[in-house]
């Protein structure tokens, strides 16, 4: 079945950096569209980066632009968030995401908090 772990949060000043990294298993890697979201407190959820499948095109929002990379290594089924220039506003539970025609998956998410 399809498995997604997220890891790589934690406490980061204003300015910091942060790797994000979402290991995924039971599917066909290369092949997915794959994407992260973030949901902070008292806040839906938001989509913040995607990567199509074998990794043709990305798309950001805005807020994130020129800040955050989406990557991948097919090698290792593994999905990045390269985060950079963190502000405050960026405090939230970062979440890995694909989908199929089975479903919507996600992973147990990690925390990511901008704080001095």
């Amino acid at each position: 079945q399809v498995q997604l772990v997220e890891s790589g949060g934690g406490l980061v000043q204003p300015g910091g950096s942060l790797r994000l990294s979402c290991a995924a298993s039971g599917f066909y890697f290369s092949g997915y569209d794959m994407a992260w979201y973030r949901q902070a407190p008292g806040k839906a959820r938001e989509l913040v980066a995607q990567e199509t499948r074998f990794g043709i095109s990305t798309f950001y929002i805005d807020s994130v632009k020129g800040r955050f990379t989406i990557s991948r290594d097919n090698t290792k089924n593994t999905l990045y968030l390269q985060m950079n220039s963190l502000k405050p506003e960026d405090t939230a539970i970062y979440f890995c995401n694909t989908v199929d025609s089975r479903g919507i998956y996600w992973g147990q998410g990690t925390q990511v908090t901008v704080s001095s």
